[in-house]
């Protein structure tokens, strides 16, 4: 029969302390010492009162969370790691923090994990793989039970301290054949090729465009000027523009387009913030949109139905990859089957007003 833990020390004397002449330690770390002290029991029924609840009496329990609450103690989760082997830490290491196309991924993601037990680090490359190299060594020094990553490209020394580190991960918002160990997400060079196809459908030749110098941006221009290429039509009108985008860059981007000869047709952009931002400097200059210039967006953020025009764009489910990767990273951590390694969630374009 199992027995609660009502506070008594082992020699069957209760460990009490006068409470009044107990006082809040001033300097240097709380223990699970001084807890036990002020709560006048041993070290043991506290460590059994923040790990095991339900073993112990009510009346000893609220004696020691009143103790917690007063020193403002917190449990060294890095010693109970050691234990366990379980750090209930998840690092999510993701490009930009500013960039909203992120959040919603980053937010049903970690609510699935919070939901299971586990609390996410966020961590932010700025887009570089340097940066990133630098941040997984500091993660992996904290022993987290799982990485997240947007993104699928990592220096060779990166991969080299995944792989040793022998933890799950998992890729998200790209594809490739050889993930790290799981991947989520979509081709953006078929998302290319798709808007490629979806312009010459409406016979639509002249063609420029604007790509973010990011590793997937890059990946749907090469898909989107090869496609081009194939049906015999030579883009030489494109622009590149820094990470992360903003309207601005759509305005100036339009702009050396236009001063470098472009004078209608299509523009093609790698986000919907540039997008709008073209959208603005055509109404500016009188373009009408889309009857002298057309204009494609990617990402079907939550404004992108409200531009006027309505921008056409690509939209993909980030609430969804945010989910499935929760899902395939708690179940390579608990050592439960995955069925698919390599999950494909698609895109779709979504045609509006501005084509």
């Amino acid at each position: 029969m199992s027995r609660k833990d009502n506070g008594q020390s082992s020699n069957g004397k209760r460990a009490r302390a006068d409470e009044a002449s107990v006082e809040r330690p001033s300097v240097g770390s709380v223990t699970l010492s001084d807890v036990a002290r002020l709560a006048g029991v041993g070290t043991t029924t506290v460590s059994r009162a923040l790990n095991h609840p339900d073993q112990v009496a009510q009346k000893t329990l609220k004696k020691v969370n009143q103790a917690i609450e007063l020193t403002g103690y917190v449990p060294n989760q890095i010693a109970g790691a050691l234990a366990s082997r379980r750090s209930h830490l998840i690092a999510a290491i993701i490009p930009s923090i500013s960039n909203t196309v992120y959040a919603e991924t980053i937010k049903h993601f970690s609510k699935i994990l919070r939901d299971s037990g586990y609390q996410v680090l966020l961590g932010e490359t700025d887009y570089l793989e340097d940066q990133e190299e630098t941040l997984v060594r500091t993660v992996l020094s904290r022993k987290p039970d799982g990485i997240f990553f947007i993104g699928i490209n990592h220096t060779a020394i990166c991969r080299r301290q995944l792989l040793v580190a022998n933890i799950p991960v998992v890729e998200t918002w790209d594809l490739t054949k050889t993930p790290l160990d799981m991947v989520v997400g979509f081709s953006h060079e078929e998302v290319g090729k798709a808007i490629a196809e979806y312009l010459l459908e409406k016979k639509i030749s002249r063609v420029g465009s604007i790509w973010a110098l990011d590793h997937r941006a890059q990946l749907r221009r090469k898909g989107f000027l090869e496609t081009l290429a194939f049906h015999g039509i030579n883009s030489k009108y494109v622009c590149d523009v820094s990470v992360p985008t903003n309207f601005g860059q759509g305005r100036e981007g339009l702009t050396r387009l236009i001063n470098e000869g472009f004078n209608g047709g299509a523009v093609v952009c790698s986000s919907d913030t540039i997008a709008h931002g073209v959208l603005a400097e055509a109404q500016t200059r009188g373009l009408r949109v889309p009857e002298e210039m057309a204009v494609t967006g990617f990402g079907d953020q939550t404004f992108a139905p409200f531009t006027n025009p309505s921008l056409t764009t690509v939209k993909f489910d980030r609430e969804l990859i945010g989910r499935r990767a929760a899902e395939v990273l708690l179940a390579r951590i608990n050592d439960e089957k995955i069925e698919e390694y390599i999950i494909d969630v698609g895109f779709e374009i979504i045609e509006r007003k501005s084509t």
